[in-house]
């Protein structure tokens, strides 16, 4: 007999949630779309995933999140929206990943996967505390 039941696959990614300073925050994270064109292959996934504390910002023309960085403020994603929280893996057919922002919380700044500048913790400050 044949089954026609939905299938779905769950990608099982190693998470690290060591660069989080504290579980407040947690419960109030906001859910967001990654645009992974917006990421470098072998720089921010380069392990098939997206790991988790990565910086976020939001790109002014789609609404999509990419990786934080100070090289062009005028898309956006030169001010810092917060931090991903668990890590996600990236297919290749993919061009859009639900994800949860940490927007408020503390943040170990030791164990984050890719570094934050003064900048971006001003973007900020008042939110998010590194410790």
């Amino acid at each position: 007999m044949t089954d026609i039941q939905p299938r779905t696959t769950e990608y099982q990614v190693p998470d690290d949630p060591s660069w989080l300073g504290s579980a407040h925050g947690l419960d109030a994270t906001d859910t967001i779309t990654l645009d992974v064109a917006a990421f470098t292959a072998g720089t921010a996934y380069p392990n098939g995933y997206i790991p988790s504390g990565t910086p976020l910002a939001k790109i002014t023309a789609t609404g999509l999140y990419g990786p934080y960085t100070t090289a062009n403020t005028t898309t956006g994603i030169g001010v810092l929206a917060g931090h991903l929280v668990a890590s996600k893996a990236v297919k290749a057919a993919d061009a859009k990943i639900v994800a949860a922002i940490l927007t408020h919380g503390k943040v170990r700044e030791a164990n984050l996967f890719l570094p934050v500048d003064a900048d971006g913790k001003a973007d900020v400050a008042g939110r998010i505390q590194y410790v």
